[in-house]
């Protein structure tokens, strides 16, 4: 019986088409696998079957009835559970709290039922009994969880709403073996009572333990559904990354290996801290190093650590033949490191301030002034914007009037003033036009060519094959695979993202 039906459903933001053309079928008693790569549409798809998207065109059907979910409260209504991949929970509140928080047990109608909530919440915390870790209870605060409690709270969650149909979209990424297993064995039973479960996860080993049928999202559209025990992963792969996914590269503008004959620009030897582990790399001067691999695998939290922004348990780094410990971003600046995040409102811009004042504070810091001169200033930033191709009316307009991409290019341009030894991309171009896109890649490849040494992370695998010189493909905050010259391939990138983590 089909518990789940979407037949030609499409989301456009504006110009940019999300879906073009979702179908998917999820039969009652069964875990649908979805896949797909960075940015194909599968995200979307599940946000239009939970509520929190409305679709422009096509049809839902549940129990083959046809349905129109108006937002998260209508999906719920229709029995409809979701596990966010980016959590949604209240760090404040207890995991009993937590637990129940879609529907919190009543009394009178005023006050929270406590005896009923604390019952419920047990539940599903013995589900997991063994599993959850030292300090993992009932009345624990979320917020002092570890990464792996937390999201097992968000999966208890998940099971509370008892809805028939659950949408699981990397609910493994932060847990162990032991975790995942008993998480799995809750799964079948959960199929045995005939519940539809769509799961979306990047690892392969996973998905065809748990999963029986998959369906494969590329470039907006759905391509196919496959039974998993009658396909193997080098297929999946394929259609994943469709026709031109073997197409090296080198056959595009990509520069070819850098010569290290210059020397390292950084180096960092047997790194881990929060969120990545082990990690070993050189980058050398004029070189383009590429981090790959599916969002949230340790790629963010690398650069922040490097940047003295996040966390280092042990491991070495070096800037040039110096060794590096940033005690904070302040530190890293004045040591030759610059950092540029694609989240412009948390790491970049100084909100409601003028122009000026944004693509300046790196030069304060770094020669440690302490008293503004506008008209020489002006005469150093000029250069920066111009060589972004900066559109603005006046330097001391506020930075609000810009667009997203004229935006990011006002925080890159505040590197160039003063030139850094190292430069770390972190998802620079998220959320900007193409046009600004081009222009951020033709100035990282001649800030390369001057001798800068670039990490760039990108979501996007094309701006990755057609920019770095290398790329390493992260897995599980691991490097899986390094690929270079005619190994920079789309399949490549992916059967290394995907294999087991």
């Amino acid at each position: 019986m089909s518990k789940l039906k979407l037949n030609g459903v499409s989301k456009a933001y504006g110009a940019t088409l999300a879906l073009r053309r979702g179908d998917l079928e999820v039969m009652a008693g069964e875990v649908h696998v979805l896949m797909g790569s960075n940015g194909s549409g599968k995200s979307t798809l599940c946000k239009i079957i939970a509520g929190s998207v409305r679709p422009d065109d096509g049809r839902i059907l549940i129990d083959d009835t046809p349905v129109t979910i108006t937002g998260p409260r209508s999906a719920r209504a229709q029995g409809i559970g979701i596990f966010y991949q980016e959590l949604s929970l209240a760090a404040h509140r207890t995991v009993e709290e937590n637990i129940c928080l879609a529907a919190l047990p009543a009394k009178a109608r005023l006050f929270v039922d406590r005896t009923a909530l604390k019952e419920r919440a047990a539940r599903y915390i013995a589900l997991f009994d063994g599993v959850s870790g030292d300090g993992f209870s009932a009345d624990a605060l979320v917020g002092n969880l570890r990464p792996d409690q937390r999201q097992l709270v968000e999966i208890m969650k998940a099971l509370a709403s008892e809805a028939p149909l659950l949408i699981f979209d990397e609910p493994t990424s932060a847990l162990d073996r032991a975790q995942v297993e008993r998480f799995f064995e809750i799964l079948r039973d959960l199929k045995r009572r005939g519940r539809g479960i769509i799961f979306i996860s990047h690892r392969m080993d996973e998905i065809k333990a748990i999963g029986d049928r998959v369906t494969i999202i590329r470039d907006g559209e759905t391509i196919t559904t496959l039974s998993l025990g009658e396909t193997d992963a080098g297929t999946v792969i394929r259609l994943m990354v469709g026709g031109a996914g073997d197409m090296p590269a080198s056959q595009s503008s990509a520069p070819a290996i850098v010569d290290a004959k210059d020397g390292a620009a950084l180096t960092v030897r047997n790194l881990s801290g929060a969120g990545f582990r082990n990690v070993s790399f050189e980058v050398a001067r004029g070189e383009i190093l590429g981090f790959g691999g599916l969002h949230g695998q340790g790629q963010s939290a690398l650069l922040r650590a490097i940047f003295g922004a996040g966390s280092i348990a042990s491991g070495e780094i070096l800037i040039g033949n110096d060794r590096f410990d940033a005690a904070s971003p302040r530190d890293a600046i004045r040591r030759g490191c610059a950092y540029v995040s694609g989240d412009r409102g948390r790491d970049g811009v100084i909100s409601g301030r003028p122009i000026i004042e944004n693509v300046t504070p790196i030069h304060y810091l770094r020669d440690r002034l302490m008293i503004a001169r506008p008209s020489k200033l002006s005469d150093r930033v000029a250069p920066a914007l111009e060589s972004m191709h900066t559109k603005f009316a006046s330097l001391f307009h506020p930075i609000n009037s810009l667009s997203g991409g004229n935006q990011q290019k006002v925080i890159i341009a505040r590197w160039l003033i003063d030139r850094p030894d190292v430069l770390l991309l972190d998802d620079p171009t998220k959320g900007i036009d193409l046009s600004a896109k081009a222009d951020l890649f033709a100035l990282i490849r001649q800030l390369a060519a001057d001798g800068l040494g670039i990490i760039l992370y990108s979501s996007e695998d094309a701006e990755l094959l057609g920019n770095a010189n290398r790329i390493l493909v992260f897995n599980g905050g691991s490097v899986s695979r390094e690929l270079t010259g005619p190994e920079r391939t789309r399949y490549n990138l992916y059967q290394a993202a995907y294999e087991a983590a």
